[in-house]
């Protein structure tokens, strides 16, 4: 534990003094000293496993930069795929056999390479761009710390390159305005991952939460407790993941660099489309630009192709999970769907079928919900016995009269949902004030010195827009000394060798 803080605590004081160096390759260097020695805290032999990876991917760019060719682009993308496929899937084959066999022991000591299917990622992308054209030129040392930047290394956002160059070759200068946006993030993500990821799983006592009510196989589920558990979990899953992204998104911010967005209210997508632009949005982009735009494109003359590149996109997406039958089901689940939607996108436009809008972006909403919660379903159950199981208890009318779970379970999952809708609706509604007023400033300034009207209406509007404002820039007066606190205790829990020493559950998708 001391170690993890020690090293947390030099990887801080490095990347500070790194931002704030004059040379931009001596800021390149003590960042990238960070990022391994941050990286190193989980394995010395992890670490080398991806110095390894990134020396392999520059080479293999410096050749397809050379001469751009399909081979050559091939031979770097089996050199990404047989070291992942060997940590992530070989191990799962492995115990498969009896339990006292060599291949089963074997198995058991091979260990994944935290964050490696995310960086494994970022080295694909950078084939891929050069191959398909794209002026990118960084030096070896500037491509290492593309690949091992600290935020990012342990479970994304997936980075590109494209954007990511310009920001380490430019000289940040210190913002406040950096500060308090990143200070905000970072509180964000603390409190959906530490506090209400941490209440969903374990509930407020214990056997109350989401990942008893997954585990009581022998009870059985009524048809109400399966949804809820659906719906439960996908809100378990954004506030861990997407609570770490916004911790990512937010540390990196606060050291004048960007990096992509990862999650933007998936549970108010009005379609399964769009939700998929919402959810792990760093990977189904890179799912939809490197692998189902270049197929989607090789057979274009058949109109039915399309549907068929959706459902291989979505099994890959699951199958980047892990080699689990249930993920599998998971991604041709979401396929189908996409391809359902597309089906019905046409018959609606053939027939004119044009329903109220209000009730038809509800209706569309509400299905959309539904089906996604039953996927959620799916990609948790333990395997597909269970899933079927759960499944079955959804469509059996009398399930609906049972109900397995301890009242407060009921109560946590609709203070939750309907929490999440009211401080979603709250937000937008406090931005769309803000800009009021920021707008109201502008004409105040546009017209100085004449009668500026203001009415009685737009009043109240223009003084919460005001405070709001106000305290959203100014967010370090209040949150950097909480940041310096906070950034420790998450030091401390992040780590998955701590779980038995602290009770907080670690990172879902550091385990993928």
């Amino acid at each position: 534990m001391t170690q993890t803080v020690v090293s947390i605590f030099v990887v801080l004081v490095l990347t500070v003094v790194g931002c704030r160096l004059p040379s931009t390759k001596g800021r390149q260097v003590v960042l990238l000293a960070a990022s391994y020695l941050f990286y190193a805290s989980w394995g010395i032999g992890f670490l080398s496993i991806l110095i390894s990876s990134s020396l392999m991917n520059y080479t293999c760019g410096w050749a397809l930069r050379r001469k751009a060719t399909a081979p050559r682009l091939w031979i770097g993308i089996a050199l990404n795929l047989l070291p992942l496929a060997f940590f992530k899937y070989l191990p799962v084959l492995l115990d498969l056999g009896p339990a006292d066999s060599w291949q089963y022991e074997l198995g058991h000591q091979i260990l994944l390479p935290v964050g490696m299917s995310f960086w494994t990622f970022q080295g694909l992308s950078y084939l891929f761009d050069i191959y398909f054209e794209e002026e990118l030129d960084p030096s070896l040392l500037e491509f290492c710390l593309y690949m091992a930047f600290w935020p990012t290394v342990l479970s994304g956002p997936i980075c590109r390159l494209p954007s990511m160059l310009p920001q380490f070759r430019q000289l940040s200068p210190f913002s406040w305005d950096d500060l308090s946006a990143g200070s905000l993030r970072f509180f964000q993500g603390v409190i959906m991952k530490f506090v209400l990821a941490q209440i969903l799983g374990s509930g407020w006592h214990p056997g109350e939460g989401i990942n008893a009510g997954f585990d009581q196989m022998k009870g059985g589920w009524g048809g109400v407790d399966v949804w809820l558990l659906g719906i439960g979990f996908g809100f378990l899953l954004f506030f861990d993941f997407a609570g770490y992204s916004q911790m990512v998104i937010g540390i990196a911010r606060i050291f004048g660099i960007r990096v992509a967005e990862n999650f933007d209210r998936p549970f108010l997508s009005p379609t399964p489309s769009i939700f998929w632009t919402r959810w792990h949005m760093s990977l189904s982009f890179w799912i939809r630009d490197y692998l189902f735009n270049p197929l989607a494109a090789a057979g274009r003359r058949y109109s039915w192709w399309p549907y068929v590149v959706l459902i291989i996109s979505m099994t890959f997406f699951g199958l980047w999970h892990g080699a689990k039958w249930t993920f599998v089901v998971y991604g041709v689940y979401h396929g189908l769907i996409l391809v359902m939607h597309r089906l019905g996108q046409q018959m609606k436009r053939q027939f004119s079928l044009r329903p109220p809008r209000n009730l038809g972006a509800f209706l569309s909403w509400g299905a959309t919900f539904l089906l996604v919660s039953v996927g959620f379903i799916i990609f948790r159950a333990a395997d597909l016995t269970q899933v079927w199981t759960m499944l079955r208890a959804v469509f059996t009318p009398a399930a609906y009269g049972h109900f397995a779970m301890p009242r407060s379970f009921y109560i946590l999952m609709l203070t939750v949902a309907v929490g999440y809708f009211v401080v979603t609706a709250g937000h937008a509604l406090l931005l769309s004030w803000r800009a009021r007023y920021r707008e109201a400033i502008g004409e105040r300034r546009e017209t100085a010195g004449a009668k500026w009207p203001v009415t009685v209406a737009n009043k109240f509007t223009w003084i919460i827009g005001a405070l709001f404002d106000f305290f959203t820039a100014r967010l370090w007066w209040w949150l950097a000394p909480a940041l310096s606190i906070l950034v420790f205790w998450v030091g401390l829990v992040i780590d998955t060798k701590q779980e038995a020493v602290i009770a907080v559950t670690p990172f879902i998708y550091t385990l993928f």
